[in-house]
């Protein structure tokens, strides 16, 4: 795995956005937090561009993202926001540049397809964090302060109570590379080449306003393809506003996805936080990890700070 240097203070941070539209408005909070810790922040050319509802067309994004990547300058890709319109981009792209001097890629949500796409075919670490447009109004949470930790290559830990419905917790401390990110992006980009090798690995999943159906469906399709067969385990995150046809499905997201996945026997850790919720905090994807958990199954997820 290939680790982007640590962000150190005076250095830029592009901020663009590959799937929703935006405005300089909604990152105002963002920007002074930035600054704050010392950054000098850069936009992208398009970022405030607009076709119907994307931050610009698939050419003036893919232009962004591109400069970006090539930006010698800018040590950090922030993406402003999620919404739909990351896969669009992915094959348009020349990754050369970013594989000789990787920096880091910021967001979730519909990031994941670059989460998943740069881990596996680059192996080189991702942010799933924050983005700019979920930042605090005012001041800061306890998931920026977690984004600048890893960003700045210091040491931190998640901690957590592991939620009820979790099945084969573990009694000793299991280290493993964590991968994943939105359910909904890993079950699109099954059969591409930017599908996850989750060997060995924790899989991380969180999604949002989905169908109770809709997450069988995905599960069922992760199984076929086999993305479960050799996991050390699964994480899963905030599984936020699900719904329900007029006929219940008769089982809620955590049963779903126990139902899906008992019998692999590897464990399947409910309570992660991180994806569409408050408490959003950072995982540096593709870099191991320490996940410990005592005897009132409070969890933590150790990751160890680089230069």
């Amino acid at each position: 795995m290939l680790q982007p240097k640590a962000i150190k203070k005076g250095d830029v941070i592009t901020i663009i956005s590959t799937a929703r539209k935006v405005s300089k408005g909604e990152l105002a909070s963002a920007i002074l937090v930035f600054e704050r810790w010392g950054l000098k922040v850069k936009f992208g050319k398009n970022l405030f561009a607009q076709h119907h509802q994307f931050a610009g067309t698939v050419e003036q994004r893919v232009e962004d993202l591109q400069a970006a990547f090539d930006d010698l300058e800018s040590k950090a890709v922030v993406c402003a926001r999620g919404g739909y319109g990351t896969v669009q981009l992915i094959d348009h792209i020349d990754f050369s540049a970013f594989q000789k001097n990787p920096k880091w890629l910021v967001g979730y949500s519909d990031v994941t397809v670059l989460h998943n796409h740069i881990n596996q075919n680059f192996g080189i670490e991702t942010l799933h964090a924050n983005m700019p447009i979920s930042f605090p109004k005012k001041g800061e949470n306890e998931s920026t302060k977690s984004l600048y930790k890893a960003l700045f290559g210091k040491p931190y830990s998640v901690e957590f109570q592991i939620e009820e419905g979790s099945t084969h917790v573990p009694a000793e401390v299991k280290s493993s590379c964590i991968v994943g990110g939105n359910l909904s992006i890993l079950y699109s980009l099954t059969g591409t080449s930017s599908q996850l090798g989750t060997k060995g690995k924790f899989l991380f999943m969180e999604d949002l306003d989905e169908y109770l159906y809709h997450i069988d469906r995905m599960m069922m399709n992760l199984k076929r393809a086999g993305i479960f067969d050799a996991c050390a385990g699964v994480l899963v995150g905030g599984m936020s506003d699900m719904n329900d046809n007029a006929i219940p499905f008769g089982s809620n997201a955590k049963e779903i996805i126990v139902d899906n996945l008992k019998d692999f026997g590897f464990p399947i850790i409910f309570g992660v936080p991180a994806g569409h919720i408050e408490r959003n905090m950072a995982l540096i994807m593709n870099r191991n990890a320490q996940l410990k958990i005592d005897d009132n199954n409070n969890a933590t997820l150790i990751f160890h700070g680089r230069s």
